[in-house]
């Protein structure tokens, strides 16, 4: 690793807890381990971190309202859920709220590094942010700051939702694939993972709905198209 990240770990069952908190500094991370959800909200007021691993069920403050409140402070930070559920509306409510990634137990730790090591990926941009502004007909989309704006609104995206676009904003007017979107931005194309992708796909339709010129289109089966007015540019 280039440099020491520090990742804010909020986990009730303690042994789990050290369990992990140790495994994650040995793999060179600095990690704060919170009992509730109280503390961990407490310690992301103090402190910067670069990922969130939140369990779902915690005393005091569940999981999934510590991840909006998260959220509302700073809508980009990467944040995973740790569940002993395997129930589909939990996952898409955890998806809903912004999560980057979802990992249920039990898990290896080789999993948990790797999946932290692929959403880290994705947030520095590696994979998708070649582009640092693209037009989209009325719309200016600044993919370094995940802001969408037109006229005199601003949009700040959440991570996932900038992913999307500028994956779709590099195929406008022809069509991405919903596979190569889903290894691009989740990895895995799972069926959980296809359901994530649909949801953020109709959040960047909302996004998108003051230009009537500009739509997202499903190609049945196959994936998706960004329809943009032929005369944009596709950006800096």
């Amino acid at each position: 690793m280039e440099e020491k990240l520090k990742i804010l770990l909020c986990e009730d069952d303690e042994n789990l807890g050290m369990l992990l908190r140790e495994y994650l500094q040995a793999k060179g991370y600095i990690t704060d381990l919170c009992p509730d959800g109280e503390a961990g909200f407490e310690a992301f007021n103090s402190n910067l971190y670069d990922v969130c691993i939140l369990d779902v069920m915690m005393p005091k403050k569940d999981g999934f309202t510590l991840a909006t409140e998260i959220r509302n402070i700073n809508a980009t930070i990467p944040i995973m859920f740790l569940t002993a559920k395997n129930l589909k509306d939990d996952i898409l409510a955890g998806f809903k709220i912004g999560a980057d990634d979802y990992i249920t137990k039990p898990f290896s730790m080789e999993e948990l590094t790797f999946r932290i090591e692929a959403v880290l990926r994705r947030v520095r941009g590696k994979k998708i942010r070649e582009v640092s502004v693209y037009n989209i007909g009325a719309f200016v989309f600044d993919t370094r700051k995940q802001i969408l704006s037109i006229n005199n609104k601003q949009t700040k995206l959440t991570t996932k939702e900038s992913e999307l676009l500028s994956l779709l904003c590099s195929h406008k007017n022809e069509m991405l694939q919903r596979d190569y979107a889903l290894k691009t931005i989740w990895v895995d194309d799972n069926y959980f993972n296809a359901r994530s992708m649909d949801v953020y796909i109709t959040k960047l339709r909302k996004h998108l709905k003051d230009d009537p010129s500009v739509e997202i289109i499903n190609i049945h089966g196959k994936g998706y198209k960004l329809i943009v007015p032929s005369e944009d540019e596709a950006g800096k």
